[in-house]
């Protein structure tokens, strides 16, 4: 897909593979390794049921994109069509952004937002109205009635705007926070309330089984995402 390109004349940054997944379990277990595994499963059916919606789930669709309006990015209309756009605070977040969008064919451009950070921006687009659209009331951002986060809103959300902090999660929300969006994360089991932070709002995910549903939902990190800065199964 091509791209718009950075406005301010940085270089192309190099698009991240997508992540690859592990492989299956083997079938040939032991029954004691079997047992091991039917014990474990139940100890944690919880957190196993949410894989379900978790990012490798399904194929990457302009609906994830919600994601990203539940954090920081902003939308915005003109006639018949819409972008959306979010400013991130590392590279890395540029890079993974940019292939992201791109896989959801969607042109995309980038450029220096100062203080280190880059704004990404979509083009406008007839694709992204109706998202956009829903997600506005007059030039304010609403959750609309039927918003719910899955495991690929989640991982765009954390990729422009989420941290690993003293070992929890923390999600930034952007200015128009809403409690509609605390309900969506604790519909898929990540009850959190929103707290202050250095960049404003954020919601902190805490303690060990829904740090680890929250793993498990957003996936594994593409390759050259620094691992401190991903949140992993412990």
């Amino acid at each position: 897909m091509p791209l718009t390109g950075p406005v301010d004349g940085e270089s192309v940054p190099g698009l991240f593979p997508a992540p690859e997944l592990a492989p299956p379990a083997t079938r040939g277990r032991t029954d004691r390794a079997a047992r091991r595994g039917v014990a474990a499963a139940r100890a944690d059916d919880a957190g196993r049921q949410l894989a379900f919606f978790g990012a490798e789930a399904a194929e990457p669709a302009v609906a994830d994109l919600a994601g990203l309006l539940a954090g920081p990015a902003e939308g915005s209309v003109m006639g018949g069509t819409a972008r959306l756009a979010v400013v991130v605070d590392d590279a890395w977040r540029v890079h993974v952004l940019v292939a992201e969008l791109a896989a959801r064919r969607l042109p995309t451009s980038w450029a220096a937002a100062g203080g280190g950070r880059h704004t990404v921006r979509t083009a406008y687009t007839r694709v992204l109205k109706p998202l956009v659209a829903a997600w506005l009331r007059g030039p304010a951002k609403h959750p609309p009635d039927a918003f719910h986060l899955d495991g690929r809103g989640l991982r765009l959300w954390f990729v422009a705007a989420g941290s690993v902090a003293d070992s929890d999660v923390l999600l930034r929300l952007g200015p128009a926070a809403h409690q509609r969006v605390g309900t969506a994360l604790a519909a898929v089991g990540l009850p959190a309330v929103p707290e202050p932070g250095p960049d404003g709002l954020a919601y902190r995910i805490t303690g060990r089984r829904p740090l680890n549903r929250f793993a498990e939902l957003v996936g594994d990190p593409p390759p050259t995402v620094p691992r401190v800065a991903w949140p992993y199964r412990g």
